[in-house]
């Protein structure tokens, strides 16, 4: 061997195999040592599968690195859509014919079809990181996504009249969970993601300082100030003994579940078809540039660790400009008229 390294191969157990099977695998492997391969020809099973490489990439990527919803979810895409279809393919058999098959069959729902394409682009890059599969180009790339409409939905001040309305008479006539109600009032007054408030604990409200630290946010630990109308919703909320949680569930030490189907409840009472629960996060965006605030700010009260995602609100900011510009060119022409009168 080189530097005058020697290796050893073993051919198999004496008594397992016959010397002229031992004579035979030894001529196979000094051939193939002669042709620079390892004397052990690869099986043929070896090269994993897109199932191996889902099952590698949940418990050694996702279930360390992601937060429980993400986990969630990126395991269902892989139950669902991506090892029923591709799970069976080698990593090298998988190609763009496989990739664009799967993304077409799942043409009557874009964001999802796209949602699968960018989860099985990121499994096979990691795959050739980890040497699962020889360097090469990425089957996902050339796929062409699906265009989706940007929703936005934005509360008028009549709408949210109509839901403040609607959460009062809720709260006097019992037919929601009261947590519920509170949860709702502090996404309205915060703008904060959905999963940050009710995964929200005591521990969390520091009224030293003024803040809430939310420890369930995308972009890590954050703090959102305690303002007048958030700190009357939370000296509201009684605090339960041995329940952690600011917005508790039916069930003893247990945190509100099910906030979907309770929104829904909400939405309907306040005559709004069309509204989410994330639309209150653009909401809060869209009264605070209609306010006068910057999109920098924005982001920053948002969480938001990129700008490009400030800059979805980039159009209102725009039209708040425009509402600027014809406010004051109506009051300078009115004075310019009024002081032609004059003389």
């Amino acid at each position: 061997g080189p530097r005058g390294i020697t290796k050893r191969k073993a051919l198999g157990l004496h008594g397992e195999i016959t010397p002229d099977e031992a004579r035979q695998r030894a001529t196979a492997a000094i051939d193939r040592i002669r042709q620079g391969l390892s004397p052990e020809p690869p099986r043929e099973d070896s090269e994993p599968t897109i199932a191996d490489l889902a099952e590698r990439y949940m418990e050694s990527h996702v279930r360390v690195n992601c937060r429980p919803n993400t986990i969630t979810n990126f395991a269902k895409a892989l139950r669902i859509y991506i090892v029923p279809e591709l799970g069976h393919l080698r990593l090298s058999e998988v190609d763009r014919t496989h990739v664009s098959s799967l993304h077409h069959k799942l043409r009557d729902k874009p964001w999802q079809a796209n949602y699968v394409v960018d989860l099985l682009s990121g499994m096979l890059r990691l795959a050739e990181a980890w040497g699962m599969t020889p360097p090469g180009p990425n089957p996902c790339r050339s796929v062409r996504r699906y265009r989706l409409q940007a929703r936005e939905r934005f509360l008028s001040p009549e709408e949210y009249r109509a839901l403040g309305r609607a959460l009062n008479e809720a709260e006097d006539d019992g037919t929601v969970i009261l947590s519920a109600i509170h949860a709702i009032r502090i996404l309205l007054l915060t703008g904060c993601r959905k999963n940050e408030i009710v995964t929200l604990q005591w521990d969390d409200v520091d009224r030293s300082t003024g803040e809430l630290r939310l420890r369930d946010g995308k972009t890590g630990l954050r703090h959102v100030p305690i303002t007048p109308p958030v700190e009357a919703v939370l000296s509201s909320i009684p605090r339960i003994e041995n329940n952690p949680w600011v917005i508790t569930g039916k069930k003893p030490g247990d945190r509100l579940k099910g906030m979907d189907q309770i929104w829904a409840r909400i939405r309907k009472r306040a005559g709004l078809k069309d509204v989410r629960i994330h639309d209150l996060r653009h909401s809060y965006a869209s009264r605070g540039l209609a306010l006068g605030e910057g999109l920098p700010m924005i982001g920053k009260l948002l969480g938001h660790r990129q700008v490009a995602t400030t800059a979805r609100y980039a159009h209102l900011v725009q039209d708040a400009e425009r509402a600027s510009t014809a406010k004051v060119g109506r009051n300078i022409g009115f004075l310019l008229t009024s002081e032609a009168d004059a003389a």
